[in-house]
């Protein structure tokens, strides 16, 4: 520098007479300067006993040392100065004048000093003829006249710190400031994520490490040298040009093994979001908790400096940069549960994806426990504590539905060591349905842990920080695998191959009748095996009444080879009933000949049927159907009555039961609507003068600030009134005020009720809620607001069982679920009936199957 110099904003006030200077950055931190002021003299600040020297003390502040301080730093920190240097010493100290601004013309820092009082000037070697030292005891002179700063009454001890550098409980200190903002000063920054800071008006002097991030550090070497790893200095800088001597607020957030985290808050922005950004800190997991801005503000932050790879991350490549974007996000129906951490998908393909859940480790046994009992076999999925819960948990939330999976890394392929097996390449993601994370619900039960990386493995969730926060509540409250309860223990008896024990067990079985149990296994089309939960044990089991190809298998003389379609036969049973549960009907036990090996099986039936298998279907691809000879009937008692109207569906019921508009009538309706609202228009209600009771015919508001019909089914308060539109078949719960009484021109002897409800004939209503639901929903698009045409087949208890036809196809929409396998049909006695019911019987084996589908 020159000896006029400007340098950039001074990053840090020593004292009231010393100062450090910086020129412009470029291409890296600029070197620095210490100036200190010339003629002047100011208190010397505060100073920590050396820790290397037990006997030494603590150095106080001078009277108005700090005050001193204070002021050259409000003056200076974040503005230009100038200075010139006139006298460099031996050692190499630089003293001059230092001036605001660009150039000499600004204030003299030294003459504002003296005239406040906050500095005494060097009289010794003041030379006459120099008019700045002459101003500089004028300017003496008159303070002391004026009796400001250490030259006022009572010599100052009142400006001297309290300094504590030692707190004796930092979790308790912590703990005590409940998060709050507190003013503080940074006089300190040793890297980019480490300060220290004082905190006002106590005085204390702490370090304050940031939440959530770390900067590149400077490592001691063993001759006591530091050597900065990469970008480090730049981190450094980047965080004394913004925070170093500034005013700003500490949130403290934490105190783990005496380190204090915390939040810096300056009016310019968050540093800590700052230092994300532009590629100086990468992420921590084990602060990252603690973090009150929330992780996922840290997360996108250094998302967004890897994807433009700054500094730090100029070499990242992405886990998922190698994969498709199409392979990346999509969604799949879940086939298999695979202990608690993988699934099998079937892809929109058809093909079969094994999927495993992103950094979570499922329940395992250490090696001690595994070997205790040699004599047993070991059976994960039972003998590992909550192994068990963790796959049922799954089983029952996945099983058959359809789910949104989003790759996060591609695990490489582990040879086998040592103590570890060796693992094939696997894909790891995030999969989750109706906007529940299924990693992170296992993990807040307590039926799964969170993998530990190191800090530089992206390979990891993109939900990990959620992860972390639900493991964290499940140990809070003992949930699961952190449970100081007894493990739960599931002695399953493994009876398939058992000829004894099976023919002990088939009395008990038999006389249960129907009972409940999960498909554990698929060996072929017809051979299945079954756990029976109320009964605990697992029992191999056959179809009854049909006989599926069989697939290659070993015998004494030789691989026999499979017959034509049986591995279409296990895929078809296996992608029906794997892992659903399922009612078996016990029928007997019998010794296999040796062609199927001589194990004694339970015969079970899941389904039976008489109808004949419709010919064009794989194994009866060539198969003719012999002629039937037509048996006329000679007289039907009644005859079936086919008269189809025009209805308009308005609504669908989550019992199946739906309602509907006469087309016909249709026009009445929306000249009665047109009526009523215009004359309420012209006379609108009072609010809240309606007095509901139940029965009563009413006008209520719907979502749509329109008027309607309604007939209230149930008031449980002024602000709870259950209403049943009656001209559209919808039900809500609404407030009082949004009631009317009925003017007696649209009661219901103008016009009747126009919503009727109706429900499908010939149709067995499914009894597992989320099958119930999955067909509503697909009645809802299917007929829901459209015109179908409609006929009265017979009459029920609560309503009338009709056919419905889609308007335009002429398709029977209830024939349509059977043949999707979605429902079963409901046999009729009455003989008139009887084509009806064998019509949409044609699809029933299909449709029975879809009732086993688990939840």
């Amino acid at each position: 520098m020159s000896p006029n110099c400007v340098a950039s904003p001074p990053p840090q006030v020593l004292s009231g007479c010393a100062i450090i200077v910086r020129g412009q950055p470029r291409g890296g931190p600029p070197p620095e300067r210490q100036i200190n002021l010339s003629n002047i003299r100011a208190g010397a600040m505060a100073r920590r006993a050396a820790q290397s020297q037990p006997d030494a003390k603590d150095t106080p502040d001078e009277p108005w040392a700090f005050q001193a301080r204070e002021f050259l730093r409000k003056k200076l920190i974040g503005k230009e100065v100038c200075f010139n240097v006139e006298i460099k010493t031996a050692l190499g100290r630089e003293y001059g004048m230092v001036y605001l601004g660009r150039d000499t013309t600004g204030e003299n820092l030294a003459e504002s000093l003296v005239n406040e009082g906050l500095a005494t000037v060097r009289r010794e070697g003041i030379r006459g003829n120099n008019p700045d030292q002459v101003r500089l005891c004028e300017m003496e002179d008159q303070s002391k006249a004026s009796r400001k700063g250490m030259w006022s009454e009572g010599g100052g001890a009142h400006t001297i710190r309290d300094m504590k550098y030692v707190i004796e409980n930092p979790r308790h200190f912590v703990d005590a400031m409940h998060q709050k903002p507190v003013n503080a000063i940074i006089e300190h920054v040793r890297d980019g994520s480490v300060v220290r800071a004082l905190l006002l008006p106590d005085h204390y002097l702490v370090t304050i490490m940031l939440s959530g991030v770390k900067c590149p550090s400077f490592k001691r070497e063993p001759d006591g040298l530091e050597t900065p790893e990469a970008y480090a200095a730049e981190a450094k800088f980047f965080t004394e040009s913004r925070l170093l001597q500034r005013d700003v607020q500490i949130i403290m957030e934490s105190c783990p093994n005496q380190i204090i985290l915390g939040t810096i808050m300056h009016p310019n922005g968050n540093i800590t979001e700052l230092l994300l950004k532009e590629g100086f800190a990468r992420c921590v997991d084990w602060s990252m908790a603690v973090y009150t801005g929330g992780a996922e503000q840290l997360r996108a932050a250094e998302k967004s400096a890897k994807e433009r790879r700054v500094r730090i991350w100029k070499d990242y490549v992405a886990p998922t940069a190698n994969i498709d974007l199409k392979d990346r996000q999509f969604v799949a129906k879940v086939m298999q549960v695979i202990n608690a951490d993988a699934i099998v998908v079937k892809m929109n393909s058809g093909e079969n994806k094994t999927v495993h859940l992103s950094s979570i480790r499922p329940p395992r046994i250490e090696g001690e426990e595994k070997n205790k009992d040699k004599d047993k076999r070991f059976r994960p999925l039972y003998d590992i504590p909550y192994m068990f819960e963790a796959r049922e948990f799954m089983r029952k939330k996945l099983i058959g539905k359809k789910v949104n999976v989003t790759v996060d890394y591609i695990r490489a392929a582990t040879g086998a060591g040592e103590t570890t097996p060796a693992f094939s390449e696997r894909t790891c993601a995030t999969v989750s349905i109706g906007g529940i994370n299924i990693a992170e619900a296992l993990v807040s039960k307590g039926l799964a842990t969170i993998i530990r990386y190191r800090q530089d493995d992206d390979q990891r969730s993109s939900h990990y920080d959620e992860l972390l926060a639900a493991e964290a509540r499940a140990i809070k409250n003992g949930k699961g695998l952190h449970s100081k309860k007894e493990v739960p223990i599931h002695r399953v008896a493994d009876i398939s191959g058992e000829t004894q024990k099976a023919k002990q067990f088939l009395p008990f079985l038999q006389r249960a009748g129907r009972s409940e149990a999960v498909v554990e296994y698929v060996f072929s089309g017809s051979r299945l095996k079954l756990y029976m939960p109320k009964e605990t044990c697992l029992i191999t089991f056959l179809l009854a009444g049909i006989d599926c190809p069989r697939g290659s298998r070993n015998t004494p003389g030789g691989v026999q080879t499979a017959d034509p379609f049986s591995n279409d036969a296990l895929v078809f049973t296996r992608d029906l009933v794997l892992q659903r549960e399922v009612s078996a009907l016990g029928g007997s036990v019998s010794s296999l000949s040796s062609r199927r090996s001589s194990q004694a099986l339970c015969v079970l039936v899941l389904w039976s049927t008489r109808q004949r298998v419709l010919k064009g279907l794989l194994v009866w691809a060539n198969y003719e159907e012999k002629p039937v000879e037509e048996v006329v009937q000679m007289k039907e008692e009644k005859e079936r009555v086919a008269n189809y109207k025009a209805a308009y569906v308005t609504e669908i019921s989550d019992s199946m039961h739906f309602y509907a508009q006469d087309v016909e009538t249709g026009a009445q309706l929306e000249s009665l609507m047109e009526t009523m609202r215009a004359e309420i228009a012209a006379q609108p209600p009072v609010e809240g003068s309606y007095a509901p009771r139940r029965g009563d015919f009413c006008i209520a508001t719907f979502a749509d600030g329109e008027w309607y019909r309604a007939r209230l089914e149930k008031v449980e308060s002024p602000s709870k009134v259950h209403v049943f539109y009656i001209d559209y078949g919808n039900r809500e719960v609404v407030s009082a005020v949004r009631l009317a009484a009925m003017p007696p021109a649209f009661s219901t002897r103008v016009l009747p009720a126009q919503a009727t409800e109706y429900t499908f004939a010939f149709i067995q209503v499914p009894q597992d809620d989320d099958i119930r639901a999955e067909v509503v929903d697909s009645l809802v698009r299917d007929i829901q607001n459209t015109q179908c045409l409609l006929n009265v087949e017979y009459a029920g208890a609560t309503c009338p069982h009709v056919s419905l036809q889609f308007g335009d196809t002429k398709d029977d929409v209830g024939l349509g679920l059977v043949k999707e396998g979605m429902v079963m049909v409901d046999v009729r006695k009455e003989k008139h009936l009887a084509k009806m019911v064998r019509t949409r019987g044609a699809r029933a084996l299909l449709g029975g199957w879809r009732m086993f589908k688990s939840v």
